[in-house]
């Protein structure tokens, strides 16, 4: 039997030992959690009990500003406060290998899909408005006590994500753990620590529970909320949801990153830099064999200058859809070889990166093209102290919750809810961005003043000196939705990427339909002149790109070249003049774009781009020179 065990254990550890060692539970405990994990034994009611206290001090002094907030509660009033304790005669001894406890979860779910769940989950608005001290009476649940849960929630949320999987699989989950755990208080000492753990087996995952001392009858069981957090000033703010704070005394000032901070992205993207090359020079007629792994590339490139071949060794240009890393060997053995990517590129292509690289050409508050964007990795108290500096003067606080370096507006929030941002950076890195209260709107017949937003192919010829073009034709992206800043869950109304969304209508108009509909709708804006305050917004992006020599710029190497796609909007704003004017807020550039659309509609589409780039020949492509 105990041959047994011991194998159970070995398989244990071979799926779970990385989950548990990076959650830092001691391996004292991994033989007694595989075994409840197993039996699913939940045996902490034998050790703990949950006690309502009464928190009232009539003496204490209350602040007028604490009293506003603690008036703006959802709850106000006595709210009852629970702690957990120690309820076992013998206390709880830390060395004790079957010290470790399972505690389920109440509710598992990803943010976007909260609201649904609590309006047709039989039973669980009751329970989370229960467990979170919010009044609920009825049988039906009701809009007011739905919003009052979305609000409540973030401070009983926690978060996993898996490793493996889709790209939506990998969204994080969040979960909401039962009365039990969610009623474990915080401490700056605290008494127990408790991670999630997926258990592969059942697919299910729990939060594990282990002391960190010995612990006596009555004791209490705190976890550190901030766990792992030593910086105090990161500190309070990770901790503001539960602890109140002002923290109006830190600039909101955020200056570009030291070169060190570039570097470390190098560094950790494993990408090598080219020795300096002569920009490859060749034959007027030459006809250049292509190796890609895009199927869009090989379906549609049909100019007679360009061959495909299955020899990546013999190819003049490398083409790829995956990210190229070793520029240095390419540059050392093969330097007449042109390559699809520029070194350095994620500069442009990852949210962080552009807002940080934005600051050359606008500031500490960036450029008037890019929304204001705060690293919350990074820049978490200059975020909160600008959030609360904007509350103050009575300013919209909408925001757009974005992770560095996904696409397709996946695990994208948008809320005015403080608390819901600071607890968003747990789940994976993120930026968050001011929402564009004001965009300019576009008039469906079918759906009203809706949002839009605007694609454009820009063709990288060269990083130094700089030549940028513009593909001729963009796309045009629209909500389904009439806008209004209220229901900031309603992806049809806040969101126009429809084409991954099951049973959703994607409504297309060519742009050579949008313009004259869009020059009826506002006829004192033609598009040209949009456009030319489009355009000048990327001159000026690619300009700080190249600006600084890599890693803190775009490498300007000879043999490279590349196409970006561009997603941008358009919002009011106030020149400096006072007129009322389109301003661009460029959202984000994509690396590699989906073409598919572009070649349905114009099938010279990549015979255009490879001319640009490769051949120097614009005469006859659709293309306009931006630099």
């Amino acid at each position: 039997m105990a041959g047994d065990g011991e194998e159970d254990l070995a398989a244990f550890v071979a799926l779970h030992g990385a989950a548990l060692r990076a959650s830092r539970v001691p391996t004292l405990y991994w033989e007694s959690l595989s075994r409840k994990l197993r039996g699913e034994v939940f045996d902490a009611g034998d050790y703990f009990g949950i006690m309502q206290v009464e928190e009232v001090d009539e003496e204490e002094e209350v602040d007028e500003e604490m009293e506003e907030q603690y008036k703006k509660k959802p709850n106000p009033g006595n709210e009852p406060c629970f702690k957990v304790i120690v309820t076992n005669e013998n206390g709880l001894q830390a060395s004790n290998p079957n010290s470790v406890f399972l505690i389920d979860h109440a509710w598992t779910f990803r943010a976007e899909h909260a609201r649904q769940q609590l309006r047709r989950v039989p039973g669980l608005l009751h329970r989370m408005a229960n467990l979170m001290g919010i009044p609920f009476h009825g049988e039906v649940p009701d809009e007011g006590s739905i919003e009052q849960v979305l609000q409540e929630m973030w401070k009983y949320n926690q978060t996993y994500q898996l490793s493996q999987g889709t790209a939506e699989e990998k969204v994080p989950v969040w979960y909401i753990m039962d009365e039990f755990g969610s009623r474990i208080q915080h401490s700056d000492q605290p008494s127990f620590a408790a991670a999630p753990l997926f258990y592969m087996p059942q697919q299910i995952a729990y939060t594990v529970l282990w002391p960190l001392r010995d612990l006596e009858t009555g004791d209490e069981v705190t976890r550190d909320y901030a766990y792992g957090e030593t910086d105090r000033l990161i500190r309070k703010c990770v901790l503001l949801p539960w602890v109140p704070a002002e923290v109006l005394d830190v600039s909101c000032f955020t200056p570009e990153p030291p070169d060190e901070h570039y570097q470390a992205i190098l560094a950790e993207n494993k990408e090598k830099l080219p020795v300096a090359i002569n920009p490859p020079v060749y034959a007027k007629d030459k006809v250049f064999k292509v190796f890609t792994d895009i199927q869009q590339v090989l379906n549609n490139l049909t100019h007679p200058r360009f061959v495909f071949t299955d020899n990546e060794g013999e190819a003049d240009i490398l083409y790829n859809f995956s990210h190229f890393k070793d520029y240095r060997k390419l540059s050392e053995e093969k330097p007449e070889v042109m390559v699809n990517q520029f070194p350095c590129e994620n500069l442009l292509t990852v949210k962080d990166c552009l807002a940080s690289i934005a600051r050359r050409a606008g500031g500490p508050d960036g450029p008037r093209w890019l929304p204001r964007t705060f690293n919350l990795q990074t820049e978490l108290p200059q975020f909160i102290s600008y959030f609360q500096q904007r509350d103050r003067r009575g300013e919209d606080n909408h925001w757009i919750c974005k992770p560095w370096n996904l696409a397709r507006s996946l695990d994208t929030h948008i809320t005015n809810n403080l608390n819901s941002i600071i607890r968003h950076r747990e789940s994976s890195p993120k930026v968050v961005c001011k929402y564009i209260e004001e965009p300019v709107l576009f008039e469906r017949e079918d759906a009203g003043r809706v949002k839009f937003d605007v694609r454009y192919v820009v063709l990288l010829r060269s990083a130094r000196p700089l030549r940028l073009y513009s593909y001729d034709v963009f796309w045009l992206r629209f909500s389904n939705r009439a806008f209004s800043l209220d229901d900031l869950d309603d992806y049809e109304k806040h969101f126009t990427v429809m084409n991954y969304a099951p049973g959703v209508t994607l409504k297309q108009v060519h742009c050579e339909d949008f313009i004259p509909l869009f020059e009826k709708q506002y006829p004192e804006y033609p598009w040209t002149m949009v456009q030319a305050s489009i355009f000048k917004a990327f001159a000026e992006l690619f300009q700080v790109a190249s600006s600084k020599p890599a890693p803190l710029g775009i490498c300007d190497y000879p043999s490279s070249r590349a196409i970006y796609a561009i997603d941008l909007m358009l919002k009011w704003d106030t020149s400096r003049d006072g007129k009322r004017i389109m301003q661009p807020q460029i959202l984000e550039v994509n690396f590699n774009p989906d073409c598919d659309r572009a070649c349905q509609y114009h099938p010279t589409f990549f015979n255009d781009v490879f001319s640009t780039l490769f051949l120097d020949e614009t005469d006859n492509c659709h293309v306009t020179r931006i630099v």
